[in-house]
């Protein structure tokens, strides 16, 4: 930015108007070698989302060095900005502001990450800012001052690879890891109740990488599952790292505080941790020398970013993986339909065990469906029938069983008890549901208590319970079987999510995502409600409730121990038998040549586009594309998703894969032009969207 004297005039930025406060010229002695600086402002506007040019003050020639953080003077304000690149020459005509100040010396953007982010930016039609608020944690002073002495040994991981001997191509992808390779593969999990615990063959690469001179980075879900790895890492001669020392391994989780995370950030960013563990906004750590990154449950949602520009792990570290020549590991017990797109486009290869191998590793899996209990005449339409109720009571004598339910709560919805329409908020006409048994109603959308509830059609105030949560679940296992301890665990339940349950008898009431493991397996898994988990319209949906039973069904014991699973209702067909077959591939293989059919992501690419009818069409008509398709716009469901309100309409904008690049362009161009002309109304711009319901 010029230092000459501003008038109040509009200057021109990329054709598009920015008004620039009146300043008075300076003179400034500048640095001698590499005096411009072209730094990265921390605003929000997207017209603003490229490179600025300020001058570099002699006094900083040495500190304000790319990475760093910079203030600097934009209009009339003084912004946070990182600085990207010094350069000799200056793309600008007239003089240069000056930096205002160095924030701090350490040189927290890497020019890696820096790459990294701003192709995530281009991919997801988002700005660099956006981005680089979701990559580098916010500042802590204190620790950032924190002096370490070096004088810990170094860490030596051990070398082994036995949890990847049943899988094909699984040694092979651990020699070209070891030897420095960067090989890309997607990796169908084993139980880990047969002793082939997924931790530990994450471990197992991870040791391979770190012995071949390179570092490693793992994005799990969640913090559970952080722990998870860390404690296999240890087994694998990888220990958490010590103050001092060099080596070892990181977590990286934004639950874990501002100061144990800025900590652990400046560990990896200073060579001092080969390894970072960490939840999705790990993906971005500065790792020196990355060689291996992993993605642990690419299918759970914990993995999709909810701030904009609403990047997906696994994309990032495929992006990452192409950037930095790393080997790229994405695994689960599922296969996401994405992932298998990376392994049928020839972009990653298949790992995954034969089929005898997964027959005689995995529980006995059996559908009970309406068909399979048609015998059993009115006690078929019980919630736990009789065959059911029947490996509960035989297989708790040789362990924990698992119960796994779909919804949390106690019932989480209600109908009429009269004419069983459902109950309905009076004021948002949410669905109503109880908190436990002598609970008032209570809306799910807008939490209001609904004590003087009665029924628009009947009049009838009395209520029966439709859907039934975990807490009920658990209050009825624990009538049913008097004596047997019942644990539950859930985000909403008294005693939060549990790690782990002993191996001895004991009923776990579980939601998805939320089973404890048992150290010697469980005996046997009831999947409850599966009809439950299967309806709906989601994009992903079959695959994803495939992922949850199969999550479930992971922990118990294989066959030839006694381990059993039960599903229990009339999940879609489809689903089911991947289960009973164990075939995840195989479904998302399916799954991935219907969407192709019907030009679905991700087959296609695609941008929704959500906010006030004028202004989604105001963007729609300025994106131009060679094959755009565009869907819409119709009126957002209620309850309508995040970021969206009443009253608001989606437009998807669809093109074929191979103009992706090209919508994403166009739609952030338009997007642009909307900041830069401060147009009305909102829209919020998402590529590649999860939810097309």
């Amino acid at each position: 930015m010029s230092d000459v004297e501003r008038t109040g005039v509009q200057l021109e930025l990329d054709g598009l108007p920015v008004l620039q406060a009146r300043r008075r010229a300076r003179t400034v002695a500048l640095a001698e070698r590499a005096p411009v600086a072209r730094v990265c402002i921390d605003l929000p506007p997207q017209h603003l989302d490229r490179l600025f040019e300020y001058a570099v003050p002699a006094a900083m020639a040495e500190t304000a060095v790319p990475g760093v953080r910079v203030k600097v003077r934009f209009g009339a304000q003084d912004v946070d900005a990182y600085v990207i690149e010094r350069t000799e020459d200056a793309e600008h005509d007239g003089e240069l502001l000056p930096i205002r100040r160095l924030v701090s010396a350490e040189p927290v953007l890497t020019p890696a990450v820096a790459r990294l982010a701003r192709a995530v930016a281009d991919r997801w039609a988002g700005t660099l800012t956006d981005v680089l608020r979701l990559a580098v944690p916010a500042r802590h002073a204190r620790v950032e001052a924190e002096v370490e002495t070096d004088d810990a040994p170094a860490v030596v991981p051990a070398a082994g690879g036995t949890a990847w001997a049943p899988y094909r191509g699984g040694a092979a992808f651990l020699q070209h890891v070891l030897a420095g390779g960067a090989p890309r593969a997607v990796w169908t999990a084993l139980p880990g109740a047969a002793g082939l615990r997924w931790p530990d063959a994450i471990a197992q690469a991870v040791a391979a990488c770190v012995l071949g001179g390179r570092g490693a980075l793992v994005v799990v879900p969640d913090a559970r599952d952080i722990d998870r790895v860390l404690a296999a890492l240890v087994d694998a001669g990888i220990p958490a790292r010590r103050a001092g020392g060099r080596g070892g391994a990181v977590r990286l989780a934004a639950d874990d505080g501002p100061a144990v995370r800025y900590r652990a950030f400046l560990a990896a960013l200073r060579g001092q941790a080969d390894v970072v563990v960490g939840t999705r906004a790990s993906a971005f750590a500065p790792v020196r020398e990355l060689g291996l990154v992993v993605c642990w449950d690419d299918g759970d949602s914990l993995h999709a970013e909810p701030r904009a520009p609403y990047p997906h792990v696994r994309e990032v570290l495929a992006l990452r993986s192409e950037l930095e020549g790393a080997a790229l590991l994405v695994g689960g017990h599922g296969r996401t339909v994405e992932a298998q797109a990376l392994v049928e486009s020839g972009w990653a290869h298949d790992v995954s065990a034969d089929r005898p191998t997964v027959r005689r590793l995995t529980p006995r899996v059996l559908a009970l469906t309406s068909t399979e209990l048609a015998r059993e005449g009115a006690a078929a339409a019980a919630r736990l029938p009789t065959p059911a109720w029947r490996t509960l009571r035989d297989r708790l004598v040789e362990g924990p069983v698992l119960v796994q339910v779909p919804r949390a709560g106690y019932v989480p919805a209600v109908a009429c008890g009269r004419c069983r329409a459902s109950a309905r908020c009076g004021t948002c006409h949410g669905p109503l549901g109880l908190s436990r048994a002598d609970g008032v109603p209570t809306c799910g959308w807008c939490g209001r208590l609904a004590a003087d509830w009665r029924c628009l059609e009947c009049g009838g105030a009395a209520l029966r319970s439709v859907r039934v949560g975990s807490e009920r679940t658990a209050e009825e296992l624990g009538r049913a079987f008097p004596g047997v301890p019942v644990r539950v665990s859930g985000a909403r339940a008294a005693g939060g999510v549990l790690a782990t349950v002993r191996d001895a008898p004991a009923l776990v009431v579980a939601t998805p995502g939320a089973e404890p493991v048992a150290p010697g397996g469980y005996a046997a898994a009831i999947l409850l409600d599966a009809a439950v988990s299967t309806a709906g319209s989601a994009l992903g949906l079959l695959p994803d409730a495939l992922r949850r039973w199969l999550a479930a069904a992971a922990l118990v014991r294989p066959s030839s121990e006694g381990g059993s699973v039960l599903l229990v209702g009339d999940a879609e067909e489809r689903a089911t038998q991947a289960l009973v077959r164990w075939d995840p591939s195989g479904l998302a293989s399916r799954e991935l040549a219907e969407r192709a059919e019907l030009a679905l992501p991700p087959a296609v690419r695609m941008a929704a586009l959500v906010g006030r009818r004028d202004a989604v069409l105001a963007v729609v008509r300025r994106v131009d594309v060679p094959g755009l398709d565009v869907l819409g716009p119709v009126p957002v469901e209620q309850p309508a998703p995040v970021g969206a309100l009443e009253g608001d309409v989606r437009a998807i904008l669809r093109v074929p894969r191979g103009s992706g690049a090209a919508l994403a362009r166009s739609v952030a161009a338009s997007m642009a032009v909307r900041s830069a002309r401060r147009e009305g109304g909102t829209v919020r711009a998402q590529l590649d969207p999860a939810d097309l319901g």
